[in-house]
């Protein structure tokens, strides 16, 4: 039977004012899943700046925070992040099982939350679409499991900034799919496996500051499109190995320092033209850098710093380094040299115990705006920095103990920037300033400063100030008269 003719817009009317709860409905997450992730909140102890606080019974859980939806209204991912220059950005807790209820969970991203604890969450081995696996910066620990293999759909696993131990498991070698492993900042020990050599689509390899032994994998020349290779930070030995040479078509960051590897820098880096980063500090390489250096030109950071080197250092023809460190080898470069100083955007340079006898003002770099490290120290540089440091804007840290740089140390501006100035073993004179006060660290010590300490720097040792003509006040002893 129609409906009477008044009746059809009345019909429209409802129709109408029920499709938003229609569409509401439909976009709905399955109960499963809302069961899952309150279950997850649930094991979370402490939340104090409510990271998960949209996250509550009764509403639409595709709508929470962090949670995406994308497959007939299961959720898809999660992303929970605190944030670490934030102290209440954080959650306590542990990860519950109950996110195995998530089955089209494709992407967990549990990041920089601080204080997430427990084991490897067993749940993941019960999630099958699961791709993208991100914890990061938490407390997890125990061993890695022995069967993390089976997680072969994945494409990137990273576990960093956590406090797992023990070997990395070889049944790693069976997660073909990734193109991101990373494994950095825990206390994982043993050899880099084998099996890693299997991962042929990795882009990315990064198992720095571990406690990994032995040598660089030979293998490792065989991953073609590895564009970051990081082994910094652990207690490799033996030399580079020359198939790492295979990289070079492609590797843009390798960062080897804080190890113990030996011989000479191998001549076939001088390949890697796609390289912005080369880090090999705090090894034991000796010998000369090899002259084919001059070919890395689209270098920005280069730390060759506290290994065995021997000058003569290369002329390098980079387009504009933004990061060098050369400090605590055997090198007597004597100048700065010309292609730093000629440098349109370098923002750290650290040159100590470098083997510079220079004047200050005869260094006239070309731009000293941008910069925000400068280290110095040790060398014997005289003069004075005021000009130098009077133009800059971004600095953070001034190091320039042991010279023979002489100046007025009330002449100097320190702008708002600068945190950490060490003139220490100078021959500095005039009084401390008012502004050091704004500094986060200090030394002005063995100089020939005088007058009363500021009571705004009061804040710094004793040890900051000692060795001065006739400085006196807090922290060293009363002033006369």
């Amino acid at each position: 039977m129609k409906p009477p003719p008044l009746a059809l817009p009345l019909l429209l009317l409802f129709l109408i004012s029920q499709c938003p709860k229609l569409a509401s409905a439909a976009a709905s997450c399955h109960p499963d899943d809302e069961a899952g992730l309150l279950g997850f909140k649930s094991a979370v102890t402490a939340d104090p700046s409510g990271i998960l606080a949209s996250w509550k019974p009764g509403t639409d859980c595709c709508a929470w925070g962090g949670v995406t939806c994308l497959s007939g209204g299961r959720v898809t991912s999660i992303w929970v992040s605190g944030q670490l220059d934030r102290p209440a950005a954080y959650l306590s807790g542990t990860i519950s099982p109950s996110l195995s209820k998530l089955q089209d969970l494709g992407g967990i991203y549990l990041m920089d939350l601080r204080n997430i604890s427990g084991p490897f969450p067993d749940l993941l081995f019960r999630l099958p679409k699961l791709q993208y696996l991100y914890i990061e910066n938490n407390k997890l620990s125990g061993q890695l499991p022995a069967a993390i293999g089976k997680l072969a759909g994945l494409e990137a696993l990273s576990l960093e900034g956590n406090e797992f131990t023990g070997p990395i498991p070889g049944s790693i070698s069976e997660l073909t799919r990734l193109t991101q492993l990373k494994l950095g900042g825990n206390s994982l020990s043993g050899a880099i496996p084998g099996g890693i050599g299997r991962l042929k689509n990795l882009t990315g390899l990064s198992l720095e500051r571990n406690r990994l032994t032995g040598p660089v994998p030979d293998y490792l020349g065989s991953l073609s499109d590895l564009r970051v290779l990081r082994l910094s930070h652990n207690k490799l030995s033996g030399v580079i190995p020359a198939t790492i040479s295979g990289l070079a078509p492609t590797l843009a960051y390798l960062e080897l320092g804080h190890n113990a590897l030996t011989g000479q820098i191998p001549d076939f880096l001088a390949k890697f033209r796609q390289l912005d980063t080369l880090d090999l500090s705090s090894n034991k390489f000796h010998g000369v850098v090899p002259k084919s250096f001059a070919n890395l030109t689209k270098i920005f950071n280069l730390d060759l710093s506290r290994n065995l080197l021997v000058d003569p250092f290369p002329e390098l023809y980079v387009k504009g380094i933004e990061s060098l460190d050369l400090s605590h080898n055997r090198f007597k470069l004597g100048q700065i040299p010309s292609w730093v100083t000629s440098s349109p955007i370098i923002y750290s340079l650290k040159l100590a115990n470098c083997g510079i006898k220079m004047r200050m003002e005869d260094w006239k770099p070309k731009q000293t705006y941008f910069y925000d490290y400068i280290d110095l120290s040790e060398n014997q540089i005289s003069g004075s920095p005021v000009g130098l440091l009077n133009q800059t804007e971004f600095l953070v840290g001034f190091g320039a103990s042991g010279n023979k740089l002489r100046f007025d140390m009330g002449a100097l501006r320190i702008p708002k920037t600068l945190k950490q100035l060490d003139v220490s073993r100078n021959l500095v004179y005039g009084k401390v300033p008012e502004a050091v006060s704004s500094l986060e660290s200090l030394n002005v010590s063995y100089n020939h400063l005088c007058g009363k300490i500021p009571d705004a720097a009061k804040k710094f040792a004793a040890t900051a100030f000692v060795g001065n003509d006739c400085l006196c006040g807090p922290p060293l002893g009363p002033c006369k008269g």
